[in-house]
């Protein structure tokens, strides 16, 4: 995130395909600059970011990353995302349209299609896909964070559309796709059988948005059916 230039702080983000064509998903406080529950500015500066530098993927060149400029408010300062039709700012992440995707190769959720309908209960396993503190995990590889499922995943907490996971995750890591990825063979299903994989699968839960509070390692995570809301509302 940056503010005419100058960089102010790193996040996490990801791509997902709608009709609209592709949208940017990250955490509402990664483009306002401000944190959710006081408002007040996240960097030391009490800058404000306008713009955000994404790091994608060079089309036909797997392993290859360039920087692309995105504005995040337009010339009169409002917003270019787009929040929940519903919850609003009161939801952590919002969708912002690309609009400068030349020789960019994008690797995009389908938000139709999640994934295999794998079983996910408390203490299941779960990855966080991001960059804590801006490490970044070779190239431009994204750093695996093992969580667990810490709620019932088809309750929502606080009376919104989230989940919680226990997992050991930092700055840097807000924005992050939230996964449960299974190396394939025997694995269990929604409706109580097993099925067989013949190699790892993957399916796409929601966006982390932060610990519940400093001391904790309780984290938020958004439901992947609330981000599917919002696309369609654009």
């Amino acid at each position: 995130m940056r503010f005419n230039g100058q960089p102010l702080s790193t996040g996490t983000a990801f791509v997902v395909s709608s009709d609209k064509g592709p949208l940017l998903i990250t955490n509402r406080h990664n483009v306002t600059g401000r944190r959710q529950d006081n408002d007040k500015p996240l960097s030391k500066t009490g800058g404000i970011p306008n713009e955000i530098e994404i790091v994608h993927n060079v089309k036909g060149k797997l392993g290859n990353w360039f920087g692309v400029i995105e504005p995040i408010l337009d010339a009169n300062d409002n917003p270019l995302w787009k929040e929940h039709p519903v919850h609003g700012k009161n939801v952590d992440f919002v969708a912002l349209p690309l609009t400068n995707t030349n020789n960019v190769e994008l690797y995009s959720y389908d938000l139709n299609n999640t994934g295999p309908d794998v079983f996910i209960g408390p203490a299941d396993s779960l990855s966080v896909v991001g960059f804590p503190f801006g490490i970044q995990a070779g190239g431009s590889l994204a750093v695996w964070a093992t969580g667990f499922m810490a709620s019932e995943p088809d309750i929502d907490f606080n009376g919104l559309p989230v989940f919680l996971i226990d997992c050991r995750s930092r700055q840097g890591q807000s924005g992050s796709a939230v996964i449960a990825h299974r190396s394939g063979g025997g694995v269990a299903m929604q409706d109580g059988s097993t099925a067989m994989f013949a190699g790892p699968v993957t399916k796409f839960l929601g966006i982390y948005s932060g610990r519940i509070n400093a001391e904790s390692d309780l984290g938020i995570v958004w439901k992947a059916s609330a981000i599917k809301e919002l696309v369609d509302s654009i």
